[in-house]
């Protein structure tokens, strides 16, 4: 079931309405029982993975918190580190198998055949199941927290299950910590008109997101991108940029709508994204963007690698660790594994040169605090995170291709006056709803960025101008994004990681 589909948009208010309406103890198996129909929309046989992933994490809790019991120092600390190693490896080998056999299968195949052995392994034709990095990453992360004493084991299995398969973060995150919702279950969320007001208002502008914003500048996108040999450079390069916009209005707008669900029902999901594209250096742009699974990688793999405590070419070694992993996460290909190395590397060159840069702002006297070097290093950051996004979009091959024609590499033209809006996938109208669109964004960015909430803005505004947002965000949705060029319910980006 899709966020964008006509069977969440009926189902979804009746869902709050029986929330509030049954009684507080009853509540939690109600939201568990329409998590499981919420996932199994898609493909019913793999509620069972999720089922397993999420009986294997709560019977892990349990025995390390009965491990704990153990008198015997040693003894505690070898069966904590077992069970421990046990819930890790059992639900990493099942994402292993459904994401990633294929890929690994076929790369010692190539391996092998470069050596001159010809092997055949066995492959699978399985359909990844959706959202299955999210929820596995959400239940391994309870495991490490009880293991830390972060929190206690959870010895309702139903409330358990609940945080795993909570249905607004369930496929594409926020990947939630325990610490967080798993102690929200517990609460009793009484019904509070400005917390559901602004919930809905968050939900509208992440519609507003994915319906017209994406879903425009996937136009442009997808004609460009499907046939970039045939493009100029000016072509590429406008689609490039597009693309780093489309696939944070794609994913920005589920984590909204998401927040903004859960907020209505009394939950509070973590902030996902924070104005990511003002980011002033790549280190920074990762604590703006997809802030749940940068977080989890810090606290869950960084540190325990290390981090920065054991000199700096360790630490370098371990950011380069964080993010080819980060990129394998995101997909069973090479390209996944490309885009997350260069912004691994983009950190450890810029950590590197930074008693060098530091030099030269001193000898050229530049003045750190004026907008315009801020300016600066934002489009400079910008630049290099798209880079990266080309391999992110495309393979290896193709991104090497887009990218070298983009740098007039080509011996062809760059840019000719055949760069009209039909050769872009545009008309004239969709041209200017998406000129409309993203000055929108873009004002909504600076902000907040400028730490101003425009929600409670709108909720302080007169009746009068409030039912004016109101109604121009509702059909302007209607007739720009559900009656528009391209509008079919399509899947957000990050339902297939």
């Amino acid at each position: 079931m899709l966020f964008n589909s006509l069977e969440f948009l009926l189902s979804f208010p009746l869902v709050c309405l029986c929330y509030y309406v049954i009684p507080y103890r009853a509540r939690y198996l109600f939201l568990l029982a329409f998590s499981y129909f919420f996932y199994m929309c898609w493909n019913p046989r793999y509620a069972l993975l999720m089922l397993t992933s999420t009986a294997i994490t709560f019977i892990s809790g349990l025995l390390i918190e009965s491990a704990d019991k153990a008198e015997d120092e040693k003894e505690r600390i070898r069966r904590k580190n077992m069970y421990v190693a046990l819930s890790f490896i059992s639900n990493l080998a099942i994402l292993f198998f459904f994401k990633y056999f294929d890929f690994a299968a076929g790369t010692v195949v190539r391996v092998l055949s470069m050596a001159g052995i010809q092997a055949q392994l066995p492959a699978f034709d399985v359909v990844l199941p959706v959202g299955i990095s999210f929820y596995t990453f959400q239940a391994l992360s309870y495991t490490m927290d009880v293991y830390r004493k972060d929190i206690y084991a959870e010895h309702n299995f139903f409330k358990y299950a609940l945080f795993v398969s909570f249905f607004p973060q369930l496929v594409a995150g926020p990947i939630e910590r325990s610490k967080n919702l798993l102690i929200q279950i517990n609460e009793k969320h009484k019904f509070d008109f400005e917390r559901v007001r602004s919930g809905l208002l968050l939900m509208l502008y992440g519609y507003f997101q994915k319906v017209v914003l994406a879903e425009y500048l996937a136009l442009v996108v997808d004609s460009v991108y499907n046939t970039y040999t045939e493009r100029t450079g000016f072509q590429l390069l406008v689609a490039t940029i597009c693309f780093a916009f489309q696939i944070y209005c794609d994913f920005g707008s589920y984590s909204n709508i998401a927040v903004g669900s859960a907020r209505i029902m009394g939950f509070r999901l973590m902030e996902n994204f924070n104005t990511p594209y003002f980011a002033v250096s790549v280190s920074d742009f990762w604590r703006r963007w997809h802030i749940s699974l940068s977080t989890w990688f810090r606290d869950y793999l960084y540190i325990p690698l290390g981090g920065n405590r054991k000199g700096k070419v360790r630490k370098w070694m371990n950011q380069m660790i964080v993010f080819l992993v980060s990129g394998l996460w995101h997909g069973a290909s090479w390209h996944f594994v490309i885009w997350g190395g260069m912004n691994g590397a983009y950190q450890v060159i810029g950590e590197w040169m930074r008693p060098y840069k530091e030099k030269a702002v001193k000898m050229l006297k530049i003045d750190t605090a004026a907008p315009s070097h801020k300016l600066l290093k934002m489009l400079v950051t910008f630049g290099l995170v798209d880079i990266s996004w080309v391999f992110f979009r495309a393979s290896f091959r193709q991104g090497l291709s887009i990218l070298k024609t983009i740098a007039g590499f080509r011996e062809d033209y760059w840019f000719t006056w055949g760069n009209n809006l039909q050769a872009m996938g545009l008309t004239l109208a969709t041209r200017n709803v998406l000129i409309v669109a993203f000055f929108i964004l873009l004002a909504a960015d600076v902000c907040k960025y400028r730490g101003m909430d425009m929600i409670e803005w709108v909720c302080r505004q007169g009746i009068w101008l409030r039912w004016l947002i109101y109604f121009s965000g509702f059909f302007g949705i209607i007739i720009f994004g559900v009656y528009g060029p391209r509008f079919d319910a399509s899947q957000f980006i990050y339902f297939q990681f």
